[in-house]
């Protein structure tokens, strides 16, 4: 039998007063060769999380970074490159002092460990101003009385919303998929400002057309909102908080082209992908074996 590293981490966890957030989890499978993009796709399926990364070293403190939704390969992924950067340390694949670095379908991304958090180097993504687009705010759930400002950020579109919407929003996810693939976009930011003393801003991410109807916690996400609330806040060190079920918290340093991502994140569990041969997993086969499990919180629903 053959076996393979794979761990599930949750990913940008926190604590907003006595709730803890459980962040988003993520799938990482360290690899020690090339695999073909099938195979990547049908273990990300398996795992039906958000998303799966898949990290195998080039040289020392360099690898390969992909990443895949249950359905789709995608080209940035904050939370599953936190992850990943937070299995090589905790494993000791690399030395807490060594930055890792990344070669992505978004370019060189860097990741360092700063105490007990990990900051991610991400580039900064452009949020132009749009007309929103007919039956966004409809599928959203979004009332005509409701003032809303939408905005195009690079493969998503990201609204202004009043505040007290944000967290009380109940898409539409069918129609919205429908939307996002007309608009061949990956989804949908939802955001206000908020006067909180321990966040800066609220989020929530929506991405139905490629398989994942809510995002727990979305980094790449905060590569747009970063600049976008930098801009009209006068600020460039934020917090954002993600107000998903699960919830999560994202500080985020804004530097002109660049963003840091500031996020901890928690070993859920530990294992080994097994099948017999080098064949591309079917999507019904039943392939992770656990071998180490931390604590008791139940399993997320993906």
């Amino acid at each position: 039998m053959i076996g393979i590293p794979i761990f599930t981490v949750d990913a940008f966890t926190g604590r907003i007063g006595a709730r803890e957030l459980r962040g988003n989890p993520a799938a990482v499978v360290v690899l020690d060769e090339p695999k073909e993009e099938d195979w990547m796709l049908a273990v990300a399926a398996e795992m039906n999380l958000s998303e799966t990364a898949f990290v195998r070293q080039l040289g020392s403190g360099h690898y390969s970074l992909r990443w895949f939704t249950p359905t789709d390969e995608v080209n940035l992924c904050g939370h599953a490159t936190l992850a990943t950067a937070h299995v090589l340390w905790e494993s000791q694949m690399l030395s807490t002092n060594e930055a890792a670095s990344f070669e992505t379908r978004s370019g060189i991304l860097q990741a360092r460990k700063q105490d007990d958090r990990i900051e991610l180097d991400f580039p900064a993504q452009k949020v132009q101003i749009a007309a929103a687009p007919r039956g966004l705010a409809m599928a959203l759930g979004i009332e005509p009385r409701f003032p809303i400002s939408c905005w195009k950020a690079e493969d998503d579109w990201l609204l202004e919303v009043p505040v007290g919407l944000v967290e009380n929003l109940k898409p539409h996810f069918g129609e919205l998929a429908q939307i996002c693939r007309f608009l061949k976009c990956r989804g949908i930011i939802v955001t206000a400002a908020t006067d909180s003393e321990e966040y800066d801003f609220i989020s929530r991410f929506f991405g139905p057309a490629i398989g994942v109807d809510e995002d727990p916690v979305t980094g790449s996400a905060h590569t747009k909102l970063a600049p976008f609330w930098g801009k009209q806040l006068k600020k460039t060190q934020m917090v954002g908080y993600q107000a998903s079920v699960r919830g999560g918290l994202v500080a985020v340093d804004w530097r002109d082209s660049r963003v840091g991502l500031l996020g901890a994140a928690h070993t859920f569990l530990a294992g080994q992908l097994r099948f017999k041969n080098r064949k591309p997993l079917t999507l019904t086969s039943r392939v992770l074996q656990l071998v180490k499990y931390r604590g008791a919180r139940p399993w997320p629903s993906g």
